[in-house]
């Protein structure tokens, strides 16, 4: 879908240069020339992303992050043209310049701070099957970290050890999709800067986090990537859930924390607005139902199914981003991501089950979030008779 909408940006983006140059009187000169070749040479640079990846063999981390700052040099340069192909259009053309500058400031600012400062938001979550001695627990969920996208790893992750650090939560729960493409990403020096986070963490993989974008599947078979992002979590001291189920225990009571693991074989289906999950009946498989459940999974669409199967008190998901850009004139704000999924970002509640979807910190496909802010979530759980 993301080719798909990106081919057609591209020829409107192609169609409207040649209308507007068209429509120009001057014809010939110098100028003109140099900005017909600026304007082909940006329109064509999601089409040179798709070349080089043809061509190539296997998508390195170096490959990604190429793609990254092609597709990041077209948002910029092209659509705040576009802007002012519109208002030239309508004879208003200073009111177009001023626009397009205004759009091109605020894209970089989305690529410098936008990109980096970490929103923290608090939730409360009230239940009358919180047990007593579980009245105030906090904990912490961060989301999407894509180390291996990120510009500056050391900074980012530093700023998010930090951010999660300084709320002294009981619990840290991370939602799927620490690497972008392979385990690779997951080095030493990236270990130590997330070895940073305080406290018990406890995660699940999405679906970066299993191999399958991985083009070269000889050398890195997607089974042996998977094995390894968990192994190296566990190294770090994090406890991945891989569809099973712990208890936290506070006093003489606990509650139960389930963790569902992203299926390989939902990968051409991870944007879907019902998937299956057959598992689930193996996976609550002992849990009491009298018992408080959080349950971690990356696909927030699997909601559904964890409500349906009694539990899920409260879900964790990620995976969306708001697809890193959002406009929040209220509430929930509003993003394309709406066109995609049924719940999107921030908290839902049906009944007793309360579904809450983080933005992530990291970002995929631009090195941007525009709106979309990069998300920490304190959450507090609070006993209500």
């Amino acid at each position: 879908m993301l080719l798909t909408l990106t081919l057609i940006l591209t020829l409107a983006a192609f169609a409207a240069d040649w209308i507007h140059f068209r429509r120009q009187r001057r014809r010939g000169t110098p100028a003109r020339r140099v900005l017909i070749g600026w304007a082909l040479a940006t329109d064509a640079l999601p089409l040179v992303s798709a070349l080089v990846g043809a061509v190539s063999r296997d998508n390195s981390p170096a490959l990604m992050t190429l793609y990254m700052w092609l597709i990041w040099a077209w948002i910029v340069t092209v659509i705040p043209r576009l802007l002012y192909y519109v208002f030239h259009f309508l004879k208003l053309r200073r009111t177009g310049v001023a626009l397009a500058a205004l759009l091109t400031l605020f894209l970089v600012w989305g690529t410098t701070l936008g990109r980096t400062r970490i929103r923290v938001n608090r939730v409360e979550i009230c239940s009358d099957r919180i047990p007593a001695v579980f009245d105030g627990f906090r904990f912490v969920q961060f989301s999407d970290a894509h180390v291996g996208a990120l510009v500056r790893p050391e900074r980012e992750l530093t700023r998010l050890a930090d951010t999660i650090n300084a709320l002294h939560p009981d619990a840290v729960f991370f939602t799927g999709d620490l690497v972008n493409i392979r385990s690779a990403e997951l080095d030493a020096p990236t270990m130590a800067l997330l070895q940073r986070i305080e406290g018990p963490v406890w995660s699940v993989t999405g679906n970066h986090d299993v191999g399958t974008y991985i083009r070269d599947s000889i050398r890195f078979p997607a089974d042996v990537e998977a094995r390894t992002v968990v192994e190296r979590q566990r190294a770090m001291g994090w406890c991945v859930l891989e569809d099973t189920t712990v208890y936290l225990r506070r006093g003489g009571d606990s509650i139960s924390l389930t963790g569902i693991s992203f299926d390989p074989a939902l990968r051409k289906r991870r944007h879907d607005r019902h998937l299956p999950a057959d598992n689930l009946p193996e996976i609550y498989a002992g849990v009491p139902e009298s018992s408080y459940n959080i349950t971690l999974v990356h696909l927030p669409q699997l909601w559904e199914l964890v409500t349906a199967a009694g539990r899920g008190d409260l879900t964790l998901s990620g995976h969306v981003h708001s697809m890193q850009f959002k406009i929040r004139p209220w509430g929930r704000g509003w993003s394309p991501a709406r066109w995609i999924y049924d719940r999107w970002s921030g908290r839902y509640d049906e009944g007793r089950h309360t579904l809450y979807i983080n933005d992530g910190t990291g970002y995929v496909a631009y090195p941007m979030r525009l709106g979309a802010w990069p998300e920490v979530t304190l959450f507090t759980l609070k006993r209500c008779e």
